[in-house]
């Protein structure tokens, strides 16, 4: 009878008498992947970028065909529900005013909306050109516009009395302008940082959570389009649909042209804390960059929305928005 053959022992520790856990190597940490906001690029690309004028053409020309298609075919609808049924055929031609009314207002609003944006940027280039001339007739002008552009604004009805106030014990043209900019310009300046916080926000906090290779572009898109709409509304541009589309091209083609949607010295040390969570996941880190980059979009929003420049007033950092943004969602990014 076979017996069976018993285990065979092997003594691993023979040469190596001293091994233990204690004595292997360190594994070394290589370098960590620093995150580069990838979404907010993107969409700093797609949105900055100008088609040609064949393409626009194009598409204008689709739209009017587009246009012309709809509009015989729901005339025709109306005449033949009245051939049919002349009650029918009645209340099918109420609609279709009905609609073609709120059509107008649409386009009417956004048209006022419009002249809104430029008459804020005549103020600011009028501020511009009365600092640089030094011109107390010029100041005095644009204190004027300003006060005109915030007359409806319950919310400043305060700083409007003070700034009433005082406006006549100036006689320097950059000390009234000073002054304006504090009393009026500066209060609305909180709300814009707490819109930009929001948005750096919510872009951060989606593209570290969601896995989806485009939730991050779409809802930093949508994000950004928010804030500088919200932004224009702060300081009385109320831009339309259309003009928030134009006032977010104008900002990310000029981040873009001054390779400002990029990190820079202003981002080394919110990089540095993505850097740091990038060990841990990839999508912290992209993150925190992403919320950085946008804080650094609603900064541009408000120097592009602001009726006059930064001056009297310090010109927000993106280190203290990103801190207080991110403050809590990934520790102290």
């Amino acid at each position: 009878m076979t017996e069976k053959p018993g285990p065979v022992l092997f003594d691993l520790d023979a040469d190596q008498p001293d091994a233990s856990p204690a004595s292997a190597p360190p594994v070394e940490d290589g370098p960590a992947e620093m995150p580069e906001g990838e979404a907010m690029r993107t969409v700093a690309a797609l949105t900055a970028r100008r088609s040609s004028a064949l393409w626009r053409w194009f598409l204008r020309a689709a739209l009017a065909l587009l246009l012309l298609v709809v509009s015989v075919t729901a005339w025709d609808f109306v005449t033949g529900l009245l051939e049919r049924n002349l009650w029918l055929g009645r209340g099918a031609l109420v609609l279709l005013a009905v609609l073609g009314a709120l059509a107008l207002a649409l386009v009417f609003r956004e048209w006022v909306a419009l002249v809104r944006l430029r008459r804020v940027d005549a103020i600011r280039q009028a501020a511009e050109a009365a600092r640089a001339g030094g011109a107390l007739a010029e100041a005095r002008a644009v204190t004027d516009r300003l006060d005109r552009l915030y007359a409806g604004r319950p919310d400043l009805a305060w700083a409007r009395r003070r700034l009433s106030e005082r406006r006549g014990e100036l006689v320097d043209a950059d000390a009234l302008l000073d002054l304006s900019e504090r009393e009026l310009v500066a209060p609305l300046d909180a709300a814009a940082r707490r819109e930009v916080e929001a948005a750096a926000r919510q872009v951060a906090t989606v593209t570290a959570v969601v896995p989806l290779a485009l939730a991050d572009v779409m809802t930093a898109l949508v994000a950004n389009l928010r804030m500088i709409r919200r932004v224009a509304e702060i300081y009385g541009g109320r831009a339309g649909t259309v003009g928030a589309w134009r006032l977010m091209r104008s900002v990310l083609t000029h981040l873009v042209a001054t390779g400002a949607v990029a990190v820079g010295d202003d981002l080394i040390s919110t990089v540095a804390g993505g850097g740091l969570l990038s060990r841990v996941s990839r999508r912290f880190g992209e993150g925190v960059v992403n919320g950085a980059l946008t804080a650094r979009v609603g900064i541009a929003a408000m120097e592009v929305c602001r009726p006059v420049p930064f001056s009297a007033v310090r010109r927000p950092s993106v280190s203290s928005l990103v801190q207080r943004a991110l403050s809590g969602l990934f520790g102290r990014a």
